[in-house]
C-alpha cells in the first residue's frame, strides 16, 4: 500500500481486513476488530459532537481498554494530537496539561467530554503550529521528570507509525509497558498494524502478568530488568506456566548479567532480545549477538548512530519534532545525544548506564551496574541498586542499598560485600556504606531509583 495514504486509514482497512480476529483481550474478555472499529467510529461521532476540531490538544486517561484504544485511533483520524496518560495524582495531571495547553480530556469510563479549565493565554507552540500547519495528527510524551521540570515530547504521529507499515509476525503480546510510555505505544501499534492481539493484565504485579500469559498463551513480553529480577524473586514462573512465551524483550535501562541467564533458565523456550529507544527518537530496531549476550546493535532504517567518546548518539527520521518546554537537544546536523555511556565491542556495544547515573569519585567514574554485577555474585544477596552520595572531600562516594532474604545484620552483609568487592573492583569502586532494605526503590515503569535521599 502507498505510503501517500495517511497510516490511520491504512490501519483500518487491516483491521477491516479480518474483522472476526481478536485484537485485544482486556480484563479476560476477548474483542475482535471488528468490535474495535465499531467503537472507533462511535468515538468518532463522539468527538464531533464534543467539538474537538483536527489540531485540538486532547487528553486521554486510562489504560489499554477497548475505548480509549478506540479514542486514541479516532483522535488520529481526526488530525488531533494527543497526550496518552495512566490514570495519576490530580497535581502531576493538571501539571502536563497546563505544560501541554491540553483545551479537552477524555477519561476512562466517562463517555463526555471534559473541557480543561486551565489558561491558556499563552501563545500556541510554534512546534504545534507547525503540525497542524501539516495536517497531520500529533503525539505528546512526557519525560519522567525526575530531575526538575519533566520535558513535553511532541511527535508528528504520520512519522512515527509510517515506518511500521511493513509485514511481520502476528503475535499475542503483553502491555506491559505503560499507556503513556513510548515502549508501550510501540506494543500498541505495532501489534495493532501486524493483526496481533494485545493482551492486558489486570495489573503489573508479577504473579498477575505470569497469570495473565499462562491464561491467554501470550508470545511476545516486552517488559524491564528490573521487572525480569523481581518476576524471579518472587518465583512467579514457578506457579504458572509461561512456555507459550517465544519472545521476550528488554530495555528501558541496563540488565545485568547475573538477571539475564537467570530469565533464560526459567523461560528457555523464550528468545530474549535488547530493545533500545527514548521518547524523544522513539523505538530503534535492534539485534542482540546472542541470546545470553548484553551486546546489541541498534540503528538500521531510518537511523544513524555514532559513539563519540563512549557515549551514544543517533539521527532518526522519526525523531520528535522537539520539547514544548525546552530548547531543542539536537545539534546542527541533527544528531541526538542520548546521555548513555556504552562500550563498543567490534559491530556491538554494550549499554553501561546513564552518564547521569554515573558516579564521580576523585575524579574516577564509577558505573553503577558494573558494581551491582559483583555484588550480585553474593549468593545471599536478592537485589541491589548502587548510588552516589555527596562526600565533602571526594565529590561522592559509592553507596549500595541491598535486598536479601538472609538474617545478616547490616554490618555483616556490609562486611561480606566490601571483602568481596577487594577481589573483583578497584578501591574507589568499593562501597563505602551499605544499606539493607526491605525492597530496592523501583518507579512505576518498572526501573531502578538511583537518586539518593541521603545526598
Amino acid at each position: 500500500m502507498s505510503v501517500d495514504i495517511p497510516y490511520i486509514n491504512w490501519q483500518k482497512e487491516r483491521l477491516q481486513s479480518d474483522p472476526d480476529g481478536t485484537a485485544l483481550i482486556w480484563r479476560d474478555t476477548l474483542y475482535t476488530r471488528g468490535q474495535l472499529l465499531n467503537e472507533v467510529n462511535r468515538s468518532l461521532e463522539a468527538l464531533s459532537g464534543g467539538n474537538i476540531e483536527p489540531g485540538c490538544i486532547v487528553a486521554v486517561v486510562g489504560d489499554y481498554s477497548p475505548s480509549s484504544i478506540a479514542r486514541f485511533l479516532a483522535l488520529i483520524e481526526r488530525n488531533c494530537i494527543v497526550l496518552p496518560l495512566m490514570p495519576t495524582s490530580p497535581g502531576w495531571e493538571k501539571q502536563v496539561f497546563r505544560i501541554a495547553q491540553v483545551s479537552q480530556c477524555l477519561r476512562e469510563g466517562n463517555e463526555s467530554v471534559t473541557k480543561i479549565d486551565i489558561d491558556h493565554s499563552e501563545p500556541t507552540h510554534p512546534l504545534v503550529a507547525e503540525l497542524r500547519k501539516r495536517q497531520h495528527a500529533g503525539l505528546v510524551l512526557f519525560s519522567s521528570g525526575s530531575s526538575g521540570q519533566p520535558k513535553a515530547i511532541l511527535h508528528d504521529l504520520e512519522a512515527l507509525l509510517s515506518p511500521m507499515r511493513t509485514d511481520g509476525r502476528m503475535m499475542k503480546a503483553l502491555s506491559f509497558l505503560l499507556f503513556d510510555h513510548i515502549g508501550g505505544f510501540q506494543t500498541l501499534f505495532h501489534t495493532l498494524a501486524h493483526l496481533g492481539c494485545l493482551v492486558v493484565p489486570q495489573n503489573r504485579s508479577a504473579s498477575e502478568v505470569c497469570r495473565t500469559i499462562a491464561l491467554h498463551q501470550v508470545e511476545l513480553l516486552p517488559t524491564s530488568p528490573t521487572f525480569l529480577n523481581l518476576l524471579l524473586l518472587e518465583e512467579a514462573h514457578k506457579i504458572h506456566d509461561l512456555s507459550s512465551l517465544r519472545l521476550v524483550t528488554y530495555g528501558t535501562e541496563a540488565m545485568p548479567e547475573r538477571t539475564l541467564k537467570k530469565a533464560i533458565s526459567a523461560m528457555p523456550l523464550a528468545k530474549f532480545k535488547q530493545t533500545y529507544g527514548s521518547s524523544e527518537l522513539g523505538i530503534l530496531r535492534s539485534r542482540s549477538a546472542a541470546n545470553d549476550s548484553l551486546l546489541v546493535q541498534v540503528g538500521g532504517q531510518g537511523h544513524e548512530v555514532k559513539i563519540v567518546d563512549g557515549r551514544l548518539f543517533i539521527r532518526a527520521s522519526g525523531a520528535m519534532m522537539g520539547y514544548l518546554n525546552a530548547e531543542s537537544p539536537f545539534d546542527e546536523q541533527g544528531w541526538f545525544d542520548t546521555g548513555d555511556a556504552v562500550v563498543e565491542e567490534g559491530e556491538y556495544c554494550r549499554i553501561i548506564g546513564r552518564e547521569s547515573d554515573i558516579i564521580n569519585v576523585g575524579g574516577q567514574k564509577v558505573f553503577p551496574i558494573e558494581v551491582e554485577e559483583v555484588i550480585a555474585e553474593l549468593p545471599e544477596v536478592d537485589q541491589v541498586t548502587v548510588m552516589g552520595e555527596t562526600h565533602l572531600l571526594l565529590g561522592q562516594t559509592v553507596v549500595a542499598e541491598v535486598q536479601t532474604k538472609t538474617s545478616l545484620t547490616n554490618l555483616e552483609i556490609k562486611k561480606r560485600i566490601q571483602a568481596h568487592c577487594r577481589d573483583r573492583l578497584q578501591p574507589f569502586m568499593i562501597p563505602s556504606k551499605v544499606r539493607k532494605v526491605a525492597q530496592t526503590g523501583v518507579t512505576e515503569r518498572f526501573k531502578k531509583v538511583r537518586a539518593n535521599p541521603h545526598s
